[in-house]
């Protein structure tokens, strides 16, 4: 079984920028996944989709957050990375990493790792 694993969270003020990163044991490495996504739940709301990178380069964004945030990855760190300037309050939730269907922008993984938080104060 493959592990998820995030880190990079943090508590930054309005306007800052913080990288987040995933990586991945076990088994499986990040390589291995054609697609990887990032996943953000705040209190109270629906978990939701952020971005998602596809191997060949294509991404896709939430509209929430196109023009501010930025995924890439480096298999060679075994690395799926999320650029996040100009964050705003409203981008204060715990983010999470999965694959994800590019038809369904769902995750494909039935659990997740332990998440990152992100806090953005006014």
């Amino acid at each position: 079984q493959v592990q998820l694993v995030e880190s990079g969270g943090g508590v930054v003020q309005a306007g800052g920028s913080l990288r987040l990163s995933c990586t991945t044991s076990g088994r499986l490495s990040i390589s291995s996944f054609n697609v990887m996504g990032w996943y953000r739940q705040a209190p109270g709301k629906q978990r939701e989709f952020v971005a998602g990178i596809i191997s060949g380069g294509t991404t896709n964004y939430a509209d929430s957050v196109k023009g501010r945030f930025t995924i890439s990855r480096d298999n060679a760190k075994n690395t799926v990375y999320l650029q996040m300037n100009s964050l705003k309050p409203e981008d204060t939730a715990r983010y999470y990493c999965n694959p994800y269907s590019t038809r369904t922008l769902r995750p494909t993984l039935d659990y997740w790792g332990q998440g990152t938080q992100v806090t953005v104060s006014s």
